[in-house]
């Protein structure tokens, strides 16, 4: 089923070559805006991980990760869903302390993907982590990191702005918190997560929903997350509310990372006992990782946002189905 939508009168602010000057622009503006803020270095990092480390992503547990054996190393390889895990190895490996953290342009393939407006199979994001202590383990602290990537998200879009006069989009800095479960509560005749978000993001405009992956009083998540990296009590998503796509758009999704107790609790409460035996895990549930707090911050739909893009493809090469392709054409909506 073809999901795109094209907005009624819509066309790009940019041509074909500003685009591509306005991405890079945001790109490294963000970056240091962001990296400043939370005090992160750049690392590089990997695009697969071999299959038995552990180290990979498992999303919701049944997306299929691209696999593809080495026959010069003797082990399967999987191309990453992100680097949730291998962010908080890496601040061991490094040495980082507490207080610091790093930040890593992160590329991946879900092939299980449903592509619509604002997802693709190609996956781009700035993936970051960092060292903090026990005592940051709550939810003012969550919300003090919250404010700090959303001010770095609307310096940048002040900053895009002086450079191309042409774009328009207004971004909220006061954000608006909430748990999934009072957001449950207060649109009781919404279905979905996604419903309650679009309602609620849509009068508050800039939104950070808590408190993700565990069951809500209906028996169901408000939706999914692996249980062997975020906290699910001390996680949450941003979004911003697009205009010209009139949705609540998540640009980030983000949490305080499991410590053993954690740990343990939601890999039992998931059915995913079987992990506990992996070399990532094992070094969780023996406290042999720093506690960390990190997430993800989509590269391609920031960029989409600030320059008021309707389609994610006008911002990122990725492969299309022919619909899509078709009404975009149709619509002079031009994919890269």
């Amino acid at each position: 089923m073809n999901k795109v939508y094209i907005p009624h009168g819509y066309t790009a602010s940019l041509d074909a070559y500003d685009t591509q000057r306005a991405i890079a622009y945001i790109k490294e503006t963000f970056q240091q805006e962001f990296s400043r803020a939370l005090n992160l270095k750049r690392v590089s990092a990997p695009l697969f991980v071999t299959e038995n480390s552990g180290l990979n992503d498992n999303l919701n547990g049944y997306e299929r990760p691209v696999s593809f054996d080495i026959p010069a190393v003797g082990a399967d390889a999987q191309v990453v869903h992100s680097l949730a895990k291998w962010k908080r190895l890496a601040l061991k490996r490094y040495n980082f302390t507490i207080g610091n953290g790093l930040y890593t342009d992160m590329n991946a393939i879900r092939r299980d993907e449903e592509l619509d407006n604002v997802h693709s199979i190609y996956v781009d994001q700035w993936d970051w982590e960092k060292v903090i202590t026990r005592e940051n383990r709550n939810s003012e602290y969550l919300k003090l990191i919250v404010c700090a990537i959303v001010r770095a998200i609307c310096d940048t879009n002040d900053r895009l702005h002086v450079r191309f006069p042409q774009l328009h989009t207004q971004l909220q800095r006061e954000v608006s918190f909430i748990t999934s479960q009072a957001l449950e509560d207060m649109y009781p005749e919404l279905e979905t997560g996604s419903q309650r978000e679009n309602a609620y993001v849509k009068e508050h405009r800039t939104a950070c929903i808590m408190q993700i992956g565990g069951k809500l009083r209906s028996g169901k998540p408000h939706d999914g997350r692996a249980p062997d990296y975020d906290d699910w009590n001390l996680n949450c998503d941003i979004f911003f509310w697009d205009d010209v796509l009139d949705r609540a758009l998540e640009i980030s999704s983000m949490g305080i990372r499991v410590d053993a107790a954690a740990l343990d609790r939601q890999l039992t409460e998931s059915g995913c006992d079987d992990r506990r035996q992996l070399p990532f895990h094992q070094m969780l549930l023996k406290d042999e990782l720093p506690l960390t707090i990190g997430g993800g911050i989509g590269q391609s739909r920031l960029a989409m946002l600030m320059m008021g893009c309707c389609h994610i493809g006008e911002v990122q090469s990725s492969v299309w189905d022919r619909q899509t392709v078709d009404a975009c054409e149709k619509a002079g909506v031009r994919l890269l």
